[in-house]
């Protein structure tokens, strides 16, 4: 299970062009953007990543606009893991427990989830929150993630999941935005 104190949420590379053209791409935004504003209700830690901004475009507005706060960690290398930077937010987050959203779910998805599964960490992929140009890759990219180890889960799941309870002081706001 989830639990609120432990879990971040990563968003990956929800950029530019792209991120209009890949496989239902409009419900995987509105359900990032509904992800993130529930995440921040439940004072849940994100961590945003790029990649390779200057050619792939900058992260969609309705989602840089929700995390104007913090700047995203720019990476060339497909992982997230191979960036020092982001290892540097996993040490000050100390969580165990990552919600993982974005794209390519068959490229950058996948790889960052494989290196946090082989450092032990716990990964739930937001299934209803993650994409690839084709509905083919996506569900190969699941398919093998579930397959090493991550748990499936979606936006909604997810929230009711980390408040555990209808008597959650923040059970109203959640369920105003899922509904």
């Amino acid at each position: 299970m989830l639990l609120e104190e432990n879990t971040a949420l990563v968003v990956i590379d929800v950029q530019g062009k792209l991120a209009d053209i890949v496989y239902e791409s409009e419900k995987m935004l509105e359900n990032i953007v509904t992800l993130i504003k529930g995440v921040q209700l439940l004072h849940i830690p994100i961590i945003w990543l790029e990649q390779y901004p200057e050619g792939l475009g900058q992260t969609k507005q309705q989602i840089q606009t929700l995390l104007s706060e913090q700047d995203p960690i720019k990476k060339m290398d497909f992982s997230a893991s191979d960036t020092d930077e982001f290892h540097e937010q996993l040490r000050k987050l100390n969580r165990e427990q990552f919600l993982v959203v974005g794209m390519e779910a068959h490229v950058c998805v996948f790889q960052t989830v494989v290196d946090l599964l082989e450092s032990k960490e716990s990964v739930d992929i937001v299934v209803d929150g993650i994409s690839s140009r084709t509905a083919q890759n996506k569900a190969i990219a699941i398919d093998r993630m579930a397959t090493m180890g991550a748990n499936k889960t979606s936006v909604e799941m997810a929230l009711f999941e980390l408040m555990k309870s209808a008597n959650h002081p923040k059970f109203q706001e959640i369920r105003h935005l899922i509904k």
